[in-house]
């Protein structure tokens, strides 16, 4: 099968089979995620190619033994595993727990664009924060992919939402989202008021100090990003504000025991989605999925520019 490695390579790679609880995913569109840039920096001259990618849209071509949830010829979507091979290939292998159908409003390209944010935008809020209806949230870095989907699903939690965003064009996508206030870069000035909830879906070090600044007394704080150098919790700490790490591959790292809840929750956004309640985050479309796209799709995220989701479709 074709398989593009790590180095922008393409490659050829026996077909995986199936065993246990693993579907077979005849790979329809790809999705790219920061976890792309970096773990591609991360391998750098590694002596054998890896194969990124976790966010996915295709059909299930087999199944394994212990297989409940799926059948063949099922459309599915998904984010995968990062202690697996990824998704940048014909095929692929993914642990159905961690699955969910494909919503049926949404093509292939579209239904990749939603998973990786979808489940981290949703465990930021309703595993981490346990927000709480009527409060307000700030979201740090509103029109991004995680932004795009977090918007959203924190007005479906009855949130209102203030998302960060500095160009027109980011500005207007937050808004079209449902942001009810959207602010620009220096964020802290034009915050007149605490906040319950804090999502810092962008780098740490730059906004810890205004996070600390305005988060509301026993507020709470969701980070998506470590953070690069020490960090002075002072203000932190004299609020009683919690502080809590968000990364959506630790069910399926450590096979947790409600790993399932990612299968759940993304048949909840696609039963979304398909209602309406939700909208797509998809903004561009490359094709076909081979290594130049690739490289050009990883040089687009790791621009800083993009807007909403980039997908690869097409074999």
């Amino acid at each position: 099968m074709k398989a593009i490695a790590h180095t922008f390579t393409e490659i050829e790679l026996p077909k995986p089979a199936p065993a246990g609880r693993d579907l077979l995913v005849k790979v329809e569109a790809v999705s790219v995620n920061p976890v792309d840039t970096k773990r591609r920096i991360a391998e750098g001259n590694a002596p054998q190619p890896r194969v990124l990618g976790w966010d996915a849209a295709g059909t299930v071509a087999a199944a394994g033994d212990k297989v409940s949830l799926f059948s063949e010829g099922d459309h599915v979507y998904y984010a995968g595993d990062v202690t697996r091979p990824g998704c940048n290939s014909e095929y692929h292998l993914v642990d159905e727990r961690i699955v969910g159908r494909k919503p049926k409003s949404l093509d292939f390209a579209q239904a990749a664009a939603i998973p990786l944010t979808a489940i981290t935008a949703w465990e930021c809020f309703f595993d981490r924060l346990k927000v709480q209806k009527g409060r307000t949230i700030l979201i740090i870095g509103g029109a991004g992919g995680v932004g795009s989907i977090g918007i959203q699903l924190a007005k479906i939690a009855g949130l209102r939402v203030i998302a960060t965003a500095s160009r027109p064009e980011s500005i207007a996508w937050a808004r079209a989202m449902g942001a009810d206030e959207v602010v620009g870069r220096d964020f802290k000035s034009q915050i007149k008021m605490p906040v319950d909830y804090i999502a810092n879906f962008s780098e740490v070090d730059e906004h810890w100090a205004a996070i600390g600044e305005l988060i509301a007394p026993q507020g709470s704080i969701v980070l998506i990003v470590g953070n690069k150098s020490p960090l002075n919790v002072d203000a932190v700490r004299a609020k009683s504000a919690s502080v809590c790490f968000e990364l959506m591959f630790t069910r399926s790292r450590f096979q947790t025991p409600d790993m399932i809840e990612q299968h759940r929750l993304l048949d909840q956004v696609a039963d979304w989605l398909d209602s309406g309640k939700l909208k797509g985050t998809l903004r561009e479309t490359l094709s076909p999925i081979n290594a130049a796209n690739l490289r050009a799709a990883h040089a687009k995220l790791e621009s800083g520019t993009t807007v909403g989701k980039l997908v690869l479709k097409g074999w």
